[in-house]
């Protein structure tokens, strides 16, 4: 029993509990120590002959006692007393720090509670069987630093617990937890941290699950309870069937503010996609409206790669863009090879753009009612040129093998300067294939082949030629033996 380990009791003290705990109650309204004396006698007696109900009993009478008198000190001294006593029951223990977590919003002075706190988390350092405890006093104490405007500290308070690793805890309250270490992290200005904390939440959890009848809901509920029976006392509980959907819409929330704190636009625009799959989002026309407008935006903003390429049309085959009129046109002209002027797009979409939090054409953080914008906003409108000029200079690479500069710069809208330099990084990204004649003043979209290459499309197209004539003089044979074979019956007729 030195361990805290629970074996069958040698003696039930149930009638001794129940004739001792009221009276100690009595004599504590007059005399806290003698009570206490009286309680630790029974207490001493019942957690060596292993009796489980009555030891907790004990614990909970002693500090519930100490409370009562409004002697926070003392409470505090018996719950560290309790808990190092020799071969005290690991289950009595968390008995009696579930007890005193409640006594914590009772507390009369903010000294007393966080020395309450501070107790449990002494008292709960390193124990697994009280783990969870120790999390949500953890949770309890950086809330109050928060309050006090210490975010620094609530943050490192928050971060040290790795809750991912406790088996007793409820999968919602873990992900509830590092989300709100996550959004610490965030306020705090730690995004690297934040990075990492998020990864720890797989978003399996947030899969959109199947509606059931009413048959499989029973019979899911009945494997439930018939697992529950099996389940012993050391396992895991089982995992709830509740509803994840405000979490999920926390976490993706999280994850987008992480993802344009990066620019990570085709991020941000799969974000958004998993947000677009929540049966509350595509219930409600407002958030289903404003979600559909930044997936395409987002989608628009991020550089052009196979991913994105593909991805892009997907987005384009979907039904419900059909509700964000202006913001489907748009996205139809950057899945069709023709090009498409900047100074059109600003002028005829430009307006709307700038109406919603994403983009701005000005420099500006306040927009004419005081309000503050997203000091990203204008980035954002300059990426969405950007986007454009690159899709324009893609179309000409497609359409052209030779262009002179100054044809090339009227295509584009650009000057000189400019065209070189998206040229350049688009060459650097691999998207295109283009050099640059400054003295003939002539871009060549077209790669310069080798003779080997010239030469193997020469002999396959020759081998493609001589199999057509062959199958030609097949065809040629075929109808002259069927004319043949008919122009006798037509004799004999």
């Amino acid at each position: 029993m030195a361990d805290g380990q629970l074996f069958k009791p040698d003696k039930d003290f149930t009638k001794e509990a129940d004739k001792v705990i009221p009276e100690a109650q009595d004599l504590a309204k007059n005399n806290v120590q003698a009570a206490l004396e009286k309680l630790a006698g029974l207490e001493k007696s019942a957690r060596q002959a292993s009796d489980l109900a009555s030891t907790s009993r004990c614990l909970v009478a002693i500090v519930t006692i100490c409370k009562d008198s409004g002697d926070w000190p003392l409470l505090n001294e018996q719950v560290l007393l309790l808990s190092k006593k020799h071969g005290q029951l690991k289950q009595a223990t968390t008995k009696m720090v579930q007890v005193v977590m409640s006594f914590i919003d009772e507390a009369p002075t903010q000294e007393k509670k966080l020395s309450v706190i501070e107790t449990l988390r002494t008292v709960t350092e390193g124990k697994i069987f009280v783990e969870v405890e120790r999390a949500r006093v953890t949770r309890i104490l950086a809330n109050m630093k928060k309050e006090q405007g210490d975010l620094n500290a609530a943050a490192d308070i928050l971060c040290e617990l790795q809750v991912e690793t406790f088996g007793s805890m409820e999968r919602r309250e873990k992900t509830d937890f590092i989300l709100e270490q996550v959004a610490l992290c965030i306020e705090k200005g730690d995004w690297t941290q934040a990075g990492i904390l998020s990864r720890k939440i797989s978003t399996r959890y947030f899969t959109r699950k199947p509606k059931r009848t009413p048959e499989e809901v029973e019979k899911l509920k009945k494997e439930r309870e018939e697992q529950e029976k099996k389940r012993s006392a050391d396992d895991p509980p089982l995992e709830k069937e509740d509803d994840v959907t405000d979490l999920k819409l926390r976490y993706y929330e999280q994850q987008i503010t992480l993802a344009k704190h990066d620019d990570k636009y085709l991020d941000i625009c799969k974000h958004y996609r998993q947000v677009l799959d929540t049966e509350s989002v595509e219930e409600t026309p407002e958030q289903l409206h404003a979600v559909l407008q930044r997936v395409i935006y987002y989608i628009i903003l991020a550089p052009h790669d196979n991913e994105q390429s593909d991805l892009l049309h997907r987005i384009n085959t979907d039904t419900r863009n059909a509700l964000v009129p202006e913001e489907q046109r748009l996205l139809k002209q950057f899945t069709i090879p023709e090009l498409m002027r900047w100074p059109v797009i600003a002028e005829t979409y430009g307006p709307h753009l700038c109406s919603t939090d994403v983009f701005s054409s000005s420099t500006t953080t306040t927009t004419n009612d005081d309000t503050e914008t997203d000091p990203k906003a204008h980035t954002r409108y300059q990426d969405l040129r950007k986007r454009v000029i690159e899709h324009n200079v893609r179309v000409v690479a497609k359409y052209y093998t030779r262009i002179r500069f100054p044809r090339l710069t009227q295509l584009l809208d650009l000057d000189e300067e400019e065209t070189e330099r998206y040229i350049s990084e688009l060459v650097t990204a691999k998207t295109v294939y283009a050099k640059i004649d400054r003295p003939n003043r002539v871009v060549v979209f077209a790669k310069a082949r080798k003779p080997d290459e010239v030469l193997n499309e020469w002999s396959g197209s020759v081998k493609g030629l001589l199999g057509l004539l062959e199958r030609i003089d097949h065809l040629i044979t075929k109808e002259e033996m069927m004319a043949r074979i008919i122009q006798p019956k037509e004799v004999k007729a």
